[in-house]
């Protein structure tokens, strides 16, 4: 079984759909991504499809708390959806007659400057999905109009008030399918690494200091995001994605050396690229120069001749 939020016709519906093991298992439709991770850790599912990412709001952070917090999960594939809305309301409701809006929160975040431009005057009810929003129309009429995601007309009878609101047409949400398998998927080349870090301190430089780690080894960071760790005012954890695979030489000696420089990091999978795109690393990083460092030291150490 796979753990998605729901129901039918959701963003993340459609990122797990992009999963050929997914096809003809049974899917499981949860409310959020609590519920998601709860069914794998429990064994309930095999995996859960969780969204991390998007390119406008930037991370998720309900799904970057709760991987911080819930151990032995890892991440074992990364998909991309490209996200579009629709204004969608109950048959003979008019644009104009509009005065609330029910819409999932970060949908909402997508839309509000059409929204403000179109509507200045709406009132907002959060919704647990794309989909929830526009089906709470047809049970409750405390909302006159939903954001929708295209095609929801095919499952609901509603009425579409206005299309392509979404403030940016370019916007794209990254998904991740989560289990608790600690198989690493092979690398193949196009590959993303994923971490949650600790500062030891909170003093100058600290920052700097972890970024380095990466740096001096020429891995490139397509993700960094702080997170408070909820335990006092101003600490906060790291959520990481880096470019390459944790077979590569260069992200493995990166791994090393945070693991010696902060108290906590979780290393939360390496996987494919959704992309595809394959990483571009300079010849001082490539793997051959790493493995000829340890030998050169390995003999030194071991009092072999020298050349």
């Amino acid at each position: 079984m796979y753990s998605y939020l729901g129901p039918a016709g959701t963003f993340t519906w459609v990122a797990l759909a992009q999963v050929p093991e997914a096809a003809g298992a049974e899917w499981h439709s949860v409310n959020n991504v609590g519920e998601a991770l709860d069914d794998v850790v429990s064994g309930r599912s095999v995996a859960a499809m969780i969204a991390i990412e998007n390119s406008v709001e930037g991370g998720v952070s309900a799904t970057q708390d709760a991987l911080a917090k819930i151990p032995g999960l890892r991440i074992i594939g990364e998909y991309l959806v490209p996200v579009n809305f629709q204004l969608v309301a109950r048959p003979g409701t008019r644009l104009e007659d509009v005065k609330v809006v029910s819409a999932h929160p970060v949908a909402y975040a997508q839309c509000h400057l059409w929204l403000d431009a179109t509507l200045p005057s709406h009132g907002h009810i959060p919704s647990t999905s794309n989909v929830a929003a526009p089906a709470e129309l047809l049970e409750s009429d405390i909302a006159d109009a939903a954001i929708a995601p295209p095609g929801i007309t095919l499952h609901y009878p509603l009425d579409v008030l206005a299309e392509d609101i979404a403030d940016n047409p370019d916007a794209v949400t990254r998904f991740v399918l989560v289990a608790q398998s600690t198989a690493i998927p092979p690398r193949t080349g196009a590959d993303k690494t994923s971490v949650i870090v600790e500062l030891p301190t909170d003093q100058p430089g600290a920052l700097v200091e972890m970024l380095e780690q990466f740096a001096t080894r020429g891995v490139n960071l397509s993700l960094l995001e702080s997170r408070p760790i909820g335990d006092a005012l101003g600490r906060y954890r790291f959520i990481v994605d880096l470019d390459g695979h944790v077979h590569d030489e260069r992200v493995a000696d990166a791994l090393l050396g945070l693991k010696r420089f902060s108290p906590n990091v979780q290393f939360l999978g390496s996987y494919p690229r959704a992309d595809k795109q394959t990483v571009e690393v300079t010849s001082r990083y490539d793997d051959q120069v790493f493995i000829d460092a340890r030998d050169w030291l390995r003999d030194i150490l071991s009092g072999a001749p020298l050349d």
